[in-house]
């Protein structure tokens, strides 16, 4: 699926159980991430489930982008703080 085919998927899903439920679904995401990355560092072999849950949280922060309109906002603070970051290895 191409980058407009996803963004219309995305629009869909927001306009059919609403803004308020897709925030909340954002929320429900992460923890369940948060919940399988304390697994691995408690020993946990679980790098599959991890994988699925990653998967999850882009695309619920996929739709937040589209929902706030602010896709091209996050676009220049990634490459900002990802500049900074390469700074701080470089010390």
């Amino acid at each position: 699926m191409n980058e407009k085919d996803k963004c219309k998927l995305y629009r869909q899903a927001i306009e059919k159980w609403g803004a308020e439920a897709q925030i909340c679904m954002v929320f429900e995401e992460m923890a369940e991430l948060q919940k399988e990355l304390c697994k691995a560092l408690r020993g946990k072999e679980n790098r599959i489930e991890i994988a699925e849950e990653i998967a999850d949280v882009e695309i619920m922060l996929a739709q937040m982008k589209i929902l706030f309109g602010i896709e091209e906002g996050v676009e220049r603070y990634k490459k900002l703080k990802i500049q900074r970051l390469q700074e701080r290895l470089e010390r």
